[in-house]
């Protein structure tokens, strides 16, 4: 994955099985990958970007979702908090790249059919790799099974992207847009990075569908995913949280009255507790559990194992946090402290034994944001509410690409007292 990355790219096997990728980053390889990849990393970097990212979530957070937690806290009622914070990811994701809001954190949980189509599409890729690929294959000609689903799914998320694309390419077409902090838009900012590459691809718009529906889908659920991982194993360890709330007490130089509080990203750094939380997160509840790697050219692994390009090797990172070889004794242990040093500052573990956020060149770009993101929602809902697992209800992986909870959690919440 970095000294040899040549050699194990995506490939056709992995095209294959991801078709509904396209020609986006997550599947490219080559040129067209580079490219993206340095496109979008140059329009995040953007202090432009930082200041709309903060926006969002905060205007998010205050708007919605500290209305829907103060409601259920009252009510004294089971709220499925995995299913909240799923839907808190997809409502900024929208609004973030295409700078519409679904707002489908309604109480109700509204049935959004693009919402749901993602929920298809991974349920459904998924499915290819645990069966022979002559079955998929015979589903996706008979457009029966996981394979219709999938196929009423694309068309879906097609409808709704390129819709959204024509709105913004028709918005960009009627203005001279420049890359102002003050109306900054994150889609015409990477329409204009990539309007110079569009025309030499065989269907520009297809293009650009790639791109938009692939950063979607790398920013939709992962951070929802960890944090529901996260309140599950703060509400097995209080101690954590207490731990938590305190950093929260000494390092913000705040009181946490009940009110909302809208925390910068810059302040964020000062916790180093929580971060080793999110990071034990990861280690033991990795959002994508596992990878496939095949070499185009024979090759010998470090433990000296021969692989050819018939070979498939899978990387189990969801095995690999539990491994005591790599973590030690107490490697089933939720251990923020693991990642602090003596000293009190955080611990850089290197990404090939944490890699959470994916090693070598293709390490995620989203990967401070994610974190950003994380830390706002989980010190508003420490900061505020004790989150206690609903009794008798069982939480466990759901065997997917991504490590989604089955049957979700449902938790109460219970106000701070001061």
């Amino acid at each position: 994955m970095s000294k040899k990355f040549s050699n194990y790219l995506r490939g056709q096997k992995f095209r294959k099985i991801f078709d509904i990728l396209g020609d986006g980053f997550s599947s490219a390889d080559g040129e067209l990958w580079e490219l993206q990849r340095k496109t979008i990393m140059s329009v995040l970097k953007l202090p432009s970007f930082q200041k709309l990212f903060q926006d969002i979530i905060s205007n998010k957070v205050e708007r919605e979702l500290m209305p829907m937690l103060e409601h259920v806290s009252e009510k004294g009622v089971e709220i499925d908090l995995h299913e909240v914070l799923q839907r808190f990811s997809f409502d900024t994701t929208c609004t973030l790249f295409f700078d519409f809001d679904p707002q489908s954190m309604s109480l109700d949980f509204p049935h959004i059919p693009f919402e749901k189509a993602f929920s298809d599409i991974e349920e459904a890729i998924f499915h290819r790799y645990i069966i022979p690929s002559s079955l998929w294959k015979l589903q996706q000609l008979l457009k029966v099974g996981k394979e219709k689903k999938l196929k009423d799914a694309r068309r879906t998320v097609d409808q709704f992207i390129y819709n959204c694309l024509a709105q913004k390419q028709r918005e960009f077409t009627n203005m001279n847009y420049e890359l102002r902090e003050k109306d900054f838009k994150l889609s015409m900012a990477l329409i204009r990075e990539l309007k110079d590459h569009c025309g030499t691809c065989e269907n520009p718009n297809k293009f650009l569908r790639d791109v938009f529906f692939n950063l979607m889908i790398a920013g939709r659920d992962s951070t929802g995913i960890i944090l529901s991982w996260f309140f599950y194993l703060v509400a097995k360890h209080p101690i954590v949280e207490d731990k938590i709330r305190e950093e929260v007490k000494t390092k913000l130089e705040m009181r946490i009255d009940g009110k909302w509080k809208d925390f910068n990203t810059s302040e964020l750094h000062n916790l180093v507790y929580l971060h080793g939380a999110l990071c034990e997160t990861l280690r033991l509840f990795p959002s994508i559990p596992f990878q496939n790697k095949t070499p185009l050219q024979p090759d010998t692994l470090p433990s000296g194992y021969q692989v050819d390009p018939n070979t498939t090797i899978i990387l189990c990172y969801y095995s690999m946090g539990r491994m005591n070889s790599i973590w030690g004794e107490d490697c089933m242990d939720f251990k923020p402290e693991r990642w602090i040093s003596v000293d009190g500052r955080l611990k850089h573990e290197p990404s090939y034994k944490f890699p959470a956020f994916n090693v070598g060149p293709r390490t995620c770009l989203g990967k401070e944001m994610s974190f950003s993101q994380m830390k706002m929602v989980a010190l508003t809902i420490i900061c505020h509410y004790h989150v206690e697992l609903v009794e008798g209800h069982h939480v466990f992986p759901y065997g997917s690409v991504l490590l989604k909870m089955k049957n979700g959690m449902k938790v109460k919440l219970t106000k701070h007292a001061e």
